[in-house]
């Protein structure tokens, strides 16, 4: 399969200041779900990464889910794109454009540092699990939750990222002396 196709759209530059070459570590890490063969992706795909400030995520947030407040990420599918990048019926062999993945920087950064996590694993979580939502997963049910976590600390097991659900401080103990840039 074609390598995916990850655009970046930096409206906040505290990214990049936080994670040099933050364009290549979004491309990274949404290829590595596109990529996981138990995902289900069959055909070359597109994703759209936007790296906001927290009033822009606050805006999209109260305008799309009714909540007057920034939150860590949002994803926005795009139709049936999900499907068809299931079962391979894209016009020319053209990637399926699934849609964008939101992230906002402070609630990020302010989340990470209350988990005691490093800002740059807590973001590798929040495009993994974004991107999960572009390809039709959810959380909503214990089960369907379950499969949704399974995922996510598969993928980023192998981005060298540690489990995102272990104890608050797990993290810090496991990397300690660790290069805190994996992805």
């Amino acid at each position: 399969m074609t390598a995916p196709r990850v655009t970046v759209a930096l409206r906040c530059a505290a990214w990049a200041r936080d994670l040099p070459r933050v364009e290549r570590f979004a491309a990274r890490v949404v290829g590595a779900v596109l990529a996981d063969r138990r995902i289900g992706v069959r055909r070359p795909a597109e994703v759209s990464v936007v790296l906001a400030d927290d009033p822009f995520m606050r805006r999209l947030n109260r305008d799309h889910r009714g909540k007057d407040r920034p939150t860590n990420v949002l994803s926005f599918p795009l139709g049936s794109a999900t499907s068809r990048a299931a079962n391979g019926r894209v016009a020319n062999g053209a990637p399926v454009l699934l849609g964008d993945v939101v992230l906002a920087y402070r609630t990020v950064r302010r989340e990470a540092r209350a988990e005691n996590k490093s800002f740059d694993r807590h973001a590798a979580h929040l495009l993994v699990h974004g991107t999960l939502h572009l390809l039709g997963f959810d959380h909503l049910r214990a089960g369907a939750a379950r499969v949704m976590e399974g995922h996510e600390v598969r993928i980023l097991g192998r981005l060298g990222v540690p489990d995102p659900y272990r104890a608050a401080g797990a993290e810090a103990d496991a990397s300690a002396g660790a290069n805190r840039s994996a992805p």
